[in-house]
């Protein structure tokens, strides 16, 4: 009989103990918040402003009606409301949850943009006019930082660029970033590294604005704070003396602002049609439990010189007069072909 009741006992409790180990949703929904909590707290821009008692109470119970992890998700954009965190994001399984954006509507863009905009824009370099290098740099998204991986997607731009520059040397350049929303700013730099040469490119500041790190160029090495963390080959002259028009609009923002602020007290550089987005400060990746990853805000961006812009604005405003389908009709291309062809 006690042999009999062992057994019993001994199965009864392992099949316990296995039904604790079997998590349920709201253990995963816990797991989770906790841990995203504890990483805003810790290092968010403005955590010192937010009323971490109240949201967290408020949002623990939001999140009691849940029986399924994915849509509990979706108190992440009132969440990022609450406490102002307009850039961060969060991916998991292709999907990003983020807070409010700015309100853009489809009449501030040309039919023109929306035309275009519906192919899903990619990479181009190209020359028009037979006298002007023309490059079309998109938003560029992806999660392995690793040096390797950068060189490999910024490689072949870049190269694509520097056969123009070989083979054709144009008059001057223009970069169009009407399209670039953000994403990974390395590739996209390195992709212009002959534009901007061996110089600081941008910097972080803190909550306070004041400087915190620095990112430059140094032989085709991109470095953060002199460390480098990615590079390509370089090949040829440098263009950093070259006349450049840089193209930016209402949906240029985030890496797609890193950009244009990189051109920042360039010389023989400027800067032509809308007002950007404002997504103007510094992004992290920050790994979540689940295989989530956080676009984390942990900065201000900067130009190379230290100067915090709201908003990048251009030094001749165009709106909404775009024609990617014939770009010498294009009034943007019309400004930086009179800039690039005045002399002196």
């Amino acid at each position: 009989m006690k042999t009999t009741f062992g057994i019993l006992f001994i199965l009864s409790l392992s099949l316990h103990l296995t039904a604790q180990k079997k998590p349920t949703p709201q253990d995963s929904i816990q797991v989770f918040y906790n841990e995203l909590f504890s990483t805003l707290k810790k290092n968010y821009l403005h955590k010192k402003t937010v009323n971490w008692l109240g949201v967290e109470a408020e949002t623990r119970q939001n999140l009691t009606p849940y029986d399924n992890f994915k849509n509990s998700l979706n108190e992440i954009k009132p969440l990022f409301d609450k406490i102002g965190a307009t850039h961060c994001n969060i991916y998991y399984k292709k999907n990003k949850y983020a807070a409010t954006g700015k309100k853009i509507s489809l009449d501030d863009y040309s039919e023109k943009w929306k035309k275009k905009y519906a192919t899903k824009p990619v990479f181009e370099a190209k020359v028009i006019n037979e006298n002007y290098g023309y490059i079309l740099m998109p938003n560029i998204l992806f999660f392995d930082l690793s040096a390797g991986n950068i060189h490999k997607i910024a490689q072949p731009l870049y190269d694509q660029i520097a056969a123009i520059k070989t083979k054709n040397n144009p008059e001057g350049w223009i970069i169009d970033l009407r399209f670039n929303s953000g994403g990974n700013e390395a590739p996209m730099l390195l992709a212009l590294y002959d534009f901007l040469g061996d110089n600081e490119l941008w910097g972080s500041l803190d909550v306070n604005k004041k400087p915190i790190s620095k990112s430059k160029f140094s032989k085709g090495k991109y470095q953060y704070n002199g460390k480098t963390t990615a590079s390509i080959n370089p090949n040829g002259v440098l263009l950093d003396q070259t006349k450049v028009a840089v193209i930016t609009g209402i949906t240029t923002a985030s890496s797609g602002e890193i950009t244009a602020l990189a051109f920042k007290g360039r010389p023989n550089t400027i800067f032509i049609g809308s007002n950007t987005y404002g997504a103007t400060t510094g992004n992290v990746p920050w790994p979540l439990p689940f295989d989530i990853t956080m676009a984390l805000t942990t900065s201000y961006d900067s130009d190379r010189n230290g100067n915090y812009y709201e908003q990048i604005i251009p030094d001749v405003a165009v709106s909404k007069q775009d024609n990617f389908d014939n770009l010498l009709l294009d009034k943007n291309i019309q400004e930086a072909i009179k800039f690039i062809s005045k002399k002196g």
